[in-house]
């Protein structure tokens, strides 16, 4: 049976508390979780600086990912917005505009991730915005059929990202209707995830559907991951429900066998005991 590890962590351009532009320290802190997959929101890539300035393809270069990248404007003559890093092929990735009017803009990017078993993961990788109001309008986006409820979607489904919500509101509402929530707060004490040093705030999510089953949900609070970004990178473990199944159905069987193994020596030896 395969496990899974999803995070995500808005990286904040890579520019820590400190202050100082570091993309590779946003890559060691990664690989002290060493996800499968990562959802990264804020990224800004610029294509014609040095090679740390692309930020999106340095981090799948350090850390030997795949790459799918969702920009949702230009900042600085490159491409900001939402990436993911997967270590399994990226069959097909798409962005969704969440941009309110008069608000920066936002959006979704769904990558489809093919699974070693064969199945294909749905990830969609969220940043939405800070005003109450703007984020109303968001969430209704994000729960539209073409979206999160398209009728190709083949896999299991997950949700995550910056959710920007300082109290549980119509985001959390409607995708707890639809999902489960992998709320590290069930988990560990505290369970905040910004800003990083003092986190007093659960901003960040990760939300997933009934053909996945949560093993362990944690954050990662390194020295490093501290100061690396104002959030602090949240992850999951899963198995596929489908797999967990087929095992228990595998092990139920096995010790069938060794019962009706064991019956049947026990029988020979009460017989021969008999005789």
């Amino acid at each position: 049976m395969h496990k899974y590890r999803i995070a995500t962590y808005n990286v904040h351009k890579c520019v820590g508390l400190d202050r100082r532009c570091k993309p590779a320290r946003i890559a060691e802190v990664l690989q002290e979780i060493k996800p499968d997959v990562v959802g990264l929101q804020e990224v800004l890539s610029i294509e014609n600086g040095s090679k740390e300035q692309h930020q999106a393809e340095f981090l799948a270069s350090e850390l030997g990912m795949h790459l799918a990248m969702g920009d949702v404007r230009q900042l600085r003559g490159g491409l900001y917005g939402n990436a993911v890093l997967s270590r399994f092929p990226v069959r097909a990735f798409c962005r969704f505009d969440l941009s309110v009017p008069g608000r920066e803009q936002r959006g979704c990017l769904r990558s489809d991730i093919l699974l070693p078993g064969g199945e294909v993961l749905h990830l969609f990788n969220v940043h939405l915005g800070t005003d109450f109001m703007e984020r109303r309008h968001q969430a209704r986006k994000l729960v539209e059929h073409e979206l999160i409820r398209s009728r190709d979607l083949e896999g299991p489904r997950i949700v995550l990202g910056d959710f920007n919500e300082w109290i549980p509101g119509l985001a959390s509402q409607l995708l707890r209707a639809e999902f489960t929530s992998a709320d590290i707060r069930l988990h560990l004490r505290p369970g905040r995830t910004y800003p990083g040093v003092f986190p007093v705030l659960h901003l960040d999510h990760i939300y997933y559907d009934d053909d996945l089953i949560v093993e362990h949900v944690a954050l990662r609070r390194s020295l490093k991951a501290l100061i690396a970004s104002d959030h602090l990178p949240l992850y999951a473990d899963f198995v596929l429900r489908s797999e967990a199944a087929a095992e228990a159905d595998e092990s139920a069987a096995e010790s069938g066998s060794k019962l009706d193994a064991d019956d049947r020596s026990g029988a020979r030896a009460t017989s021969r005991h008999t005789g």
